[in-house]
């Protein structure tokens, strides 16, 4: 996972590979949204060119994120960093759906 961290704007970015069974679905995305939104930052996600809001969860389904690619997610705000541990837990975790 690659992490860019900008200080003087407080952007941080960093990729994720999707690595559960059924890639970004309604489930696993209702749980990304409801990590984001616990935490005080802006979420956008990218994957192929389309972004779409971190707290959209018909959004982060369009994206069509599969197993085995990866999605950009760019955070800004006073809890920037925090969020992006706390998605990287998430998603590392495999949404809590697999051992």
């Amino acid at each position: 996972m690659t992490e860019l961290v900008n200080s003087r704007t407080g952007v941080v970015m960093r990729e994720f590979p999707i690595i559960n069974q059924r890639g970004l679905h309604a489930r696993a995305s209702a749980k990304f949204v409801q990590v984001v939104s616990a935490h005080d930052a802006a979420v956008e996600v990218e994957k192929d060119g389309v972004t779409v809001g971190g707290t959209s969860i018909m959004g982060l389904m369009m994206l069509a994120a599969s197993p085995g690619c990866c999605i950009s997610v760019k955070a800004t705000g006073p809890e920037a960093l925090e969020v992006m541990k706390a998605l990287e837990e998430l998603i590392s975790s495999r949404f809590g759906e697999e051992c």
